[in-house]
Order: C-alpha cells, then sequence, then structure tokens
C-alpha cells in the first residue's frame, strides 16, 4: 500500500499530508499545468513546505488566519497549501471586490498576513496595515526557511475562512474545519478521482465550488489544470489537449461551452464526471449535455455553509431533470414550514441540513450563526438554506424558490441589500429595491427600482455612480425608476411584482 493510499484508508486525515505522500510514491507525476509551466508533485511539495517554514518564521502560529488575494495561478495553489502546513487557516479573498469590502474582509479575519499579486497589491496596499507578500516575490520571501514537518490539525480546526458579500461593513465569513474537507476528499471517490485523474479548473481559487474540485484532485494525486480566465473555446482546447477526466463548472459555462459552434469537433472522450452546482440548472441544458457531452453528469445542490447535499446523477437520472437529486449518503434534509415545523412528503418547506460537512460558524458574527441554525427535537444542530424544496415519492428534491432574495449571477451569490445601501446613499435616490431578473449571459442579474428624490432624476447617472462602488460581480444590469415601491400591509418590499413587472416591461 502507498502512504496515500493509507492515509486515504485512516478515519481522519488532512490534505497537506497527502500531497506530501503523493511527493514521495509519485513525485514526477504532474500536480499542477499552468500554462507552459508543468509542476512535479515533488517540486509542489517542496514549494509547499517552503512556504510554510517561512510562514512560521515570520510569526504565523497554528489557528492564525493568512489571506490570498489574487488571480489563478499555480503559487497561488501553493501558498494555499503552505497556510495549511504551517497550521494555518487559509482565507481567500475575492479579487472583484471594492477596496472596501476587501479592507473590511481582511480586518474581520484577523489575517496575519496576505499573499497578493501585484495587480491587487497596488490596489490594497494603503487600505490595511496587513503585511503584504507579492505572489510574484515568493522566491526571495522563502529564500533561508528551513522545511518543516505539517503542524499537527485536529478535525475541528479551521481549514479556511470563505466570505460572503461584504459592503454592508458586516460580511459572512464561513469558516470551514478539515472534519469538512476531509468529508469532501472521501466523497471524491465517487467522482471517480484517482491518480490518473485530470482536473480543469475554470472558477476562480476563492470560490468554494471550485475549492470541492481542487481538493480531492490534489488529495487523490491527480492532475490540476489551470484556466485563468475562462472562455468557451479555451475550455475545450484544453480540455482535448490533456485529455481532461474532471471539471467543476457553473450553468452559465455549461451554456456557453454548449453553444460553441465547433463543440461537437472536440474529442471529449476521456471525460468521467462533470460536475455543477451554485445557480440554477436548467433540464434543457441538462439534456442537452448528456446528449452530447460523454461521461458523467452531476449537479450538486449545497450550501458554503455545509449541512446537506442533495445530488442529481443526471447520466442515471433522465427522468428527473427538473430536479436537484437526493440527499447523498450520511447528509439528512428536512424540509420546515416557518414555525420549524417539518412538513410531509409533496409539501413545500424551507431546506435544512446535517452532516459532517458543516460549517463551524459565521466568523465573529454569533448572531447571524444562530440564525442560520435549525435544532430539532433530539438536539441535532442542522443548517438553513433560505431555500423552499418540496421531495417527490421518490425523495427527489426541487428548488421551489429562495426564502431568502439572494441573486446567482455567473454562479456567484450577490445580496440585494449590499447594493441597496449603496443606491440609497446616492443623493438623487430617496428608496431602492434590488431584484434579480432572468439573463441568458449570467443566468441572473441585479436590476435596481429607484424612487427618486426630485423629478427628472436619470437612471442611467445613478446606476453609473453605484456601480463604481460596487463590486464587479455586483454591478446593476439596469436600472427603473418608479412612483413607490409596493409593499405587503407589514412594509415589506414586495420584489417578486417589481421582478414580474421587469420581466413584463422587456
Amino acid at each position: 500500500m502507498s502512504a496515500a493510499d493509507a492515509l486515504l484508508a485512516r478515519d481522519f486525515s488532512t490534505l497537506s499530508d497527502l500531497v506530501a505522500a503523493h511527493a514521495v510514491d509519485r513525485g514526477d507525476h504532474v500536480a499542477i499545468v499552468d500554462g507552459d509551466a508543468r509542476i512535479g508533485y515533488a517540486a509542489f511539495d517542496a514549494a509547499v513546505s517552503c512556504g510554510a517554514a517561512a510562514l512560521r518564521r515570520d510569526g504565523v502560529r497554528p489557528g492564525d488566519r493568512v489571506a490570498i488575494l489574487a488571480g489563478m495561478s499555480a503559487r497561488y495553489v501553493e501558498m494555499f497549501l503552505a497556510i495549511l502546513r504551517a497550521g494555518g487557516v487559509a482565507v481567500p479573498l475575492p479579487p472583484g471586490a471594492t477596496v472596501d469590502q476587501l479592507a473590511t474582509m481582511l480586518a474581520d479575519s484577523g489575517a496575519a498576513l496576505l499573499f497578493a499579486d501585484a495587480a491587487q497589491a497596488s490596489r490594497i496596499g494603503d487600505a490595511t496595515d496587513v503585511r503584504i507578500v507579492p505572489l510574484e516575490a515568493l522566491d526571495p520571501w522563502m529564500a533561508g526557511a528551513v522545511r518543516i514537518a505539517a503542524t499537527p490539525v485536529a478535525p475541528g480546526d479551521g481549514f479556511n475562512i470563505i466570505y460572503s458579500s461584504g459592503t454592508t461593513g458586516t460580511p459572512k465569513g464561513i469558516v470551514q474545519s478539515h472534519a469538512m474537507r476531509w468529508a469532501h476528499i472521501q466523497r471524491g471517490r465517487l467522482a471517480g478521482y484517482a491518480d490518473d485523474a485530470v482536473t480543469l479548473l475554470s472558477t476562480p481559487l476563492y470560490s468554494n465550488t471550485t475549492l470541492v474540485s481542487m481538493i480531492p484532485a490534489l488529495a487523490f494525486g491527480g492532475t490540476l489544470v489551470l484556466m485563468r480566465k475562462f472562455d468557451a473555446g479555451g475550455f475545450l482546447d484544453l480540455a482535448m489537449r490533456h485529455r481532461v477526466t474532471h471539471a467543476m463548472l457553473v450553468p452559465v459555462q455549461y451554456a456557453r461551452i454548449m453553444a460553441h459552434p465547433d463543440f461537437d469537433a472536440y474529442d471529449l472522450s476521456r471525460f468521467r464526471m462533470k460536475t455543477c452546482t451554485s445557480a440554477p440548472f436548467s433540464a434543457a441544458l441538462k439534456a442537452d449535455i448528456l446528449a452530447r457531452w460523454p461521461g458523467g453528469l452531476v449537479e450538486i445542490y449545497g450550501m458554503t455553509e455545509g449541512g446537506a447535499t442533495a445530488t442529481l446523477a443526471a447520466h442515471l437520472h433522465p427522468d428527473k431533470l427538473e430536479t436537484v437529486g437526493r440527499p447523498v449518503e450520511g447528509h439528512i434534509m428536512r424540509l420546515i414550514d416557518d414555525d420549524g415545523r417539518e412538513v410531509g412528503v409533496g409539501e413545500a418547506g424551507e431546506i435544512v441540513g446535517r452532516s459532517v460537512a458543516m460549517m463551524t460558524a459565521y466568523h465573529n458574527q454569533p448572531r447571524l450563526t444562530a440564525d442560520a441554525t435549525w435544532v430539532d427535537d433530539a438536539g441535532h444542530r442542522y443548517i438553513r438554506t433560505g431555500d423552499i424544496g418540496r421531495f417527490d415519492a421518490d425523495g427527489f428534491l426541487t428548488l421551489l424558490d429562495r426564502k431568502k432574495d439572494v441573486i446567482i449571477s455567473g454562479g456567484f451569490n450577490i445580496y440585494p441589500s449590499d447594493i441597496e445601501i449603496v443606491l440609497r446613499a446616492d443623493p438623487d435616490v430617496a428608496d431602492a429595491a434590488v431584484v434579480g431578473v432572468p439573463s441568458a449571459a449570467w443566468g441572473e442579474t441585479p436590476v435596481a427600482f429607484l424612487v427618486p428624490r426630485r423629478a427628472g432624476v436619470a437612471p442611467g447617472a445613478v446606476m453609473a455612480r453605484v456601480n463604481a462602488r460596487l463590486g464587479k460581480n455586483q454591478r446593476l444590469a439596469d436600472a427603473v425608476v418608479v412612483d413607490t415601491l409596493p409593499r405587503s400591509e407589514i412594509g415589506k418590499v414586495l420584489k417578486r411584482t417589481l421582478r414580474d413587472t421587469y420581466v413584463g416591461m422587456r
């Protein structure tokens, strides 16, 4: 039995230890392809160990948070693993966020150090006191650092913190443990991850969508192919050239790939498994993929916070494409009404779930952590999703609506309240509401309804000012001036009415 196989057979191990084992077992096997660079497991592991040693030399201690703010690169992956090997907690930050948002996230995380590429370092440098280590200058930073063994960690110790949107000044940092990530690794066997797998990453490394694909790919000793900027033709070229076996994509990416005029000319026969998550995935698109793209197709429904996950193996259940599948083994998913009582089969309710793959908490947010928790009569803790669903007689879950008004655009969550705060701060806006409307390009996109302070306010001008203050993923696609916002008897804005109004206008 190889060193890696022995670790994988344990009840608990770590990604860092698995990478070190692969370096011993198969040091020349390619771990990462980044453009023309091909990095074997021995070289990858050496960079991870040197980075960990330099972090410890510079005062990073077990449990300390270390942030990363950069585009996709092999160096990013190396330093992510270096943080873990030093016993730290990785905090990947979204490059598309504004400087104010990033500064808030850094302060909230208590990061001891920040890795950043040159472009991001120049943006954030004056807005934070956190020490910045440029990714382009890692070699001199690591020079002289003595390689260290991995710092022991317990299952409940923090692995990473992933931040939600943050313009409110109170971003939600989702703390995920080593136990949660170990569960993801163990589940990777079912998706066919192995030492001969080739996984193409084309979504950002700060996204949980990417991490749930990257982590098992490395854990089982496969090869990562990094795609720094997605486009459908480029994806197809890389997939065929590198004989890719696995890819995690969001629905917008699938739609663009399937619409590529030369799709059928590409040899994709090596694919074992394609997965999809993060946004509504239409049954028609699933059917097209099943018909024309070799290999299995699995839709994953879950939250970054964890709880319970449902999966639909579309290739095995082509008659259930309107659903998101059934809870995976070991995951418990229930539906509750507004009073917290369970509802029966065929009835709609909010989805709550529990499993070993659950966030520890929202970092520094005990109230929000409590709000996201439901406890059953036996005292078991569940994560509330805010989504409304219904189980059929076969146990397949259909999503009906979102209880929260989160907009999912290009696979990323956008919180309307964050945008509304910026809108209401505009001198020409008396009141505002933001809703998500259908978008062929992004799945959904945010649109604002504005109540002006005076006659003659130009919605385009307001939108331009607001978009300049928002993160890239949050920017408004349109703005509409209205006299009043529709509200319920208790004063709640009726966002579904606004959404339907906008769709009817177009």
